[in-house]
């Protein structure tokens, strides 16, 4: 299986190509097994530094603006087009990408996140409180903000820990996240029902 020439290639044609061998191909990290086959990319899903958020209530969490408007563009657009700022997707869009200057973008954000909540996972995802449902509230940076007393159920604390945020799309999926995985309903350990925001 180890077929490669670990050094250039003595052949008159090409001198500085270096041939791999089928093993490298498959191997390593950026091999075709891990890049492809086990690790896909999720959409409406995001990724950023946890950091201490203790005005926040125990329901809610900061979002970063940048990492929303990535997450709810779908929504965002729907909205400018039904509330007439936009006659069509690109014209949207082009208006999400000048969002400095195009102020009512946030607004309509602003209303997009109110109710729409999202999940907030920390790997590993050793048992039921590693993954809950959180009500987003705007914030400037890049990290996201937590509340310190619900860092027991994720395992966390605010040495660079990071977390991923997934989008529930369906009003199914919203509603189940609302009433079985918001953060304030969890505060029981569901091992030995001891209270975790301690």
């Amino acid at each position: 299986l180890d077929n490669g020439v670990h050094e250039p290639s003595k052949d008159g044609f090409n001198k500085d190509k270096v041939y791999k061998s089928f093993s490298d191909i498959i191997g390593g990290k950026e091999g075709r097994f891990r890049e492809t086959l086990l690790g896909k990319r999720v959409d409406y899903s995001g990724r950023s530094v946890i950091v201490v958020g203790p005005s926040l209530s125990l329901h809610q969490c900061g979002l970063p603006r940048e990492i929303a408007i990535e997450l709810f563009q779908a929504f965002l657009i729907r909205d400018l087009i039904r509330k007439h700022f936009a006659s069509n997707t690109a014209t949207a869009k082009r208006q999400i990408k000048e969002r400095e200057k195009e102020l009512i973008v946030w607004e309509i954000l602003q209303e997009v996140v109110q109710g729409h909540p999202v999940l907030l996972n920390r790997a590993p995802t050793l048992h039921r409180l590693g993954i809950l449902a959180f009500q987003p509230i705007l914030v400037e940076g890049r990290a996201i903000y937590l509340h310190p007393l619900v860092c027991k159920g994720f395992n966390a604390d605010f040495d660079g820990d990071q977390m991923a945020v997934h989008l529930p799309l369906s009003l199914e999926a919203q509603a189940e996240a609302r009433l079985l995985m918001f953060s304030h309903t969890n505060l029981l350990s569901p091992a030995i029902g001891d209270p975790i925001c301690v």
